[in-house]
Parts: structure tokens; sequence; C-alpha cells
């Protein structure tokens, strides 16, 4: 396969997945979002979008960034489109080329579908036996519920994240961002690197599955915990932590603060910091369980001492006494932080029609193979004659009668 990377494959300086083809057949957030995590490492993913309409997420806005979608940009970078009907015959031969090429083939159809047309876990591997299938769908491609579709906000209400968000006396609320779709991407990701490694000791390939509702259920921790030791289903608390006292959001005189008091001796240097000493003191108030108990008693006397100061002046007395804490803050506060852009967490690229683009950077850092953003976010199908002339050998005539056909 040609490659798009400026590396050597096996040089030093390679990232992880380094000379690790992808076939991306998934659309929307939770299959876009792993085959980017994929390509950011760099695996070379080639994904497969339909002509003339692409990924849905190409029409989501506004916001538009010269006719580009914001949604798309964000998930899509250093990837590779081709556009590609195969549904139709010429359509699927190409498809079937490329298979052969990948190593990996990430899919988030719902479960049965892939099997019509053949392109199915069991179909794939008898032909191409290293080949790693990962596929993402809401219920699993197992149990009763496998059949059902999966949307993100549908995951989080069934998977029980929103009986826990929101103020004990409000109704449920779903998370600020559609976090069953990126979890269930990071477990994919996760899942075919394990796979990969795997392969290296088996030389064999194999399936992953990945279900939204098993990934939203994974990140439920403590609150199952909490849930398997009582037999009660833990409440809505809005941003009080069910365990630790204090542990969440109060108003400064001027905006919010959120200080996370975890134990005891932090206890006393917190209401030494804001004034409180005596409180630090007080047999009440003594142990963590005792705050947790008595938290309707504490809370308003942190609450009122609390809105009498600025929130930096909070932090500057707490942070002298390492007391953690910080502001809460929106995203045109946290995406300018000096911290972030230390730590290239902020990129800028060049699209094609976007011009220069700012995307969220890399979270893992790694000290010798570290993954790079190489390319924006590709136009719908700015890679296709590329990729079928150079990975498959087509011909200016073929390409030419394939594009007049529909098939790209």
């Amino acid at each position: 396969m040609q490659r798009i990377t400026g590396w050597s494959v096996g040089s030093s300086n390679a990232p992880p997945l380094d000379g690790i083809t992808v076939l991306d057949l998934t659309r929307v957030l939770s299959g876009p979002y792993c085959t980017m995590l994929l390509a950011d490492m760099g695996a070379r993913v080639i994904k497969i979008e339909q002509p003339r309409k692409g990924d849905d997420t190409r029409a989501w806005g506004p916001p538009f960034v010269n006719g580009e979608s914001a949604y798309f940009l964000s998930i899509n970078r250093n990837k590779e489109s081709v556009t590609l009907d195969f549904k139709k015959p010429e359509g699927r031969d190409l498809l079937d080329r490329l298979i052969a090429k990948a190593d990996v083939v990430v899919e988030n159809f719902r479960p049965g579908v892939l099997k019509k047309l053949g392109l199915d876990y069991e179909t794939l591997a008898a032909t191409h036996p290293r080949l790693i299938h990962c596929s993402i769908s809401g219920f699993g491609q197992t149990g009763p519920r496998s059949q059902e579709p999966g949307y993100d906000a549908v995951i989080q209400a069934e998977g029980g994240l929103m009986s826990l968000t929101g103020a004990g006396d409000g109704p449920p609320y779903r998370v600020g961002i559609a976090v069953a779709d990126v979890v269930s991407g990071l477990f994919a990701a996760q899942g075919v690197v394990l796979a990969l490694f795997a392969r290296e000791r088996t030389g064999r390939g194999q399936r992953v599955d990945i279900g939204m509702l098993d990934s939203v259920v994974a990140l439920l921790t403590y609150q199952a915990g909490i849930f398997f030791a009582t037999n009660e289903a833990p409440h809505r608390l809005g941003n009080r932590h069910p365990s630790i006292v204090p542990y969440e959001a109060f108003r400064a005189s001027d905006a919010d603060l959120l200080v996370a008091v975890g134990n005891d001796g932090l206890f006393r240097k917190f209401c030494a910091a804001i004034g409180l000493e005596s409180l630090g003191g007080d047999a009440r108030f003594a142990t963590n369980a005792d705050r947790v108990a008595r938290y309707q008693e504490l809370r308003p006397i942190l609450a009122a001492q609390l809105e009498t100061r600025p929130r930096q002046y909070w932090i500057e007395q707490l942070s002298a006494v390492g007391v953690p804490c910080g502001a809460v803050r929106d995203l045109q506060q946290v995406l300018t932080d000096p911290q972030l852009l230390s730590r290239e967490m902020i990129a800028t690229v060049e699209h094609q029609t976007a011009g220069a683009l700012r995307q969220i950077g890399i979270p893992i850092k790694l000290s010798d193979t570290s993954g790079t953003i190489r390319s924006a976010p590709p136009t719908l199908g700015q890679h296709t004659e590329s990729v079928l002339a150079k990975d498959l050998g087509l011909g200016a005539a073929e390409l030419e009668a394939l594009r007049t056909s529909g098939i790209i």
C-alpha cells in the first residue's frame, strides 16, 4: 500500500502503528473516533464513503467552515477518503481488493447488515485469517437486544448515566458530550491494538466486538460498587460526590469553584485556608464518614464562607496548602490554556477548503514513538483516485468508467 507518512516502516521515530492499514467502514462518531485514534498513532486509515453523500456527519451543522461540517472535521483527521459504492458488483470487487491489503476492518453497522453483504467477521476471516475485524454497535453482536440500533442519548439513558447526572430534585440529564460514542470508540481502538498484539504471537486475526451499552456500564465503576454493596440504586447528587465530602462545586463571590477534599488531613487544611480553622477540629466532621453523614449540616457552612471572596482568591489560598481545587471553566478558557498549549493539545492543520483548522491534540505522549497529526480531515473522495490507482493499479480510463457509472 502507498503510504502518506514521512518516515520509513520500522524507523526509530515511526509511531507505534506505522505499517498497519485500517479500512474504515464507519460513520458518525463512535467508529470515526476509533479510527482517528488509530490514525494518530501511525496507522494508515482509508475511509470508505458513499459517493456524493459521504459520512452522515458531513451534513451535520451549523457550524460549517467554508462548507465543511465542524462536527466531521473534529474526528476525521489523518485519514484518506475514498468514495465507493460497494453494494454494486464493481464496487464490491474494489472493496475486496482493499480488504486483502488491510490489517484491520472497522465498522459500526447494525449487527447483521454486513453479513448480508458477506462482509461479516466469519466470512472475511475464512479468506483473510490475519484480518482483525472490529464491530461497534449499540448492544454488541450477541444477546437478545443485539439487533436494536444504538444512539448515544439512548445508551446514556439505558446504561444508567442519566440516572446519576443532574440535581437530586431535578430531571436526569445526559452528559454534555456524546460520551457513549466516545468511550465506545476508545474501547474499540484499545481492542484493535490488543488484537494486533495478539496476532504477533499467534499469527491470527480475530473479532473485536464492542457494544455501546457495555462500554457505558464499564464507566459506572464505584457507582456500580455502591449498588453491589447496598443493593440500592445510587441517586442523582448534582455535583456532590456520593462517598467524599466536600468534593463538589461551590459558588465564590464571582464564579464557580471546584474543591476536592479527599481525606481528613486535607479537610483540616481546607478549613484553615478558608478561615474556618475551628471547623477542622469539630468532632461532628472529624472523619470523611462523619462528613458524608452530616453533609446537609456541613455544606451550608462551607458555602456561606466561600461566597465571601472571589474565586481566584480561594484558589490561591487552597493551592498554597496543597488542597486540590480548580475553576469551573468554559471551553474558551480551556482551549486557550497555556498548559494545554505547552502540551501540544491544540494543533493547527491546513485543510483543503476550510483553511487553517484547529484540532484537539493527541493526549497519549510517548517518549520515543509518539503519534502525530499528519493531515487534515479529507474532503469527500479526496483520495479516491490516488488509492485506486496506486494501491490497486487502476488506470485513467478505468477510473473514468467507474466515475461515470457512479461506483466512485
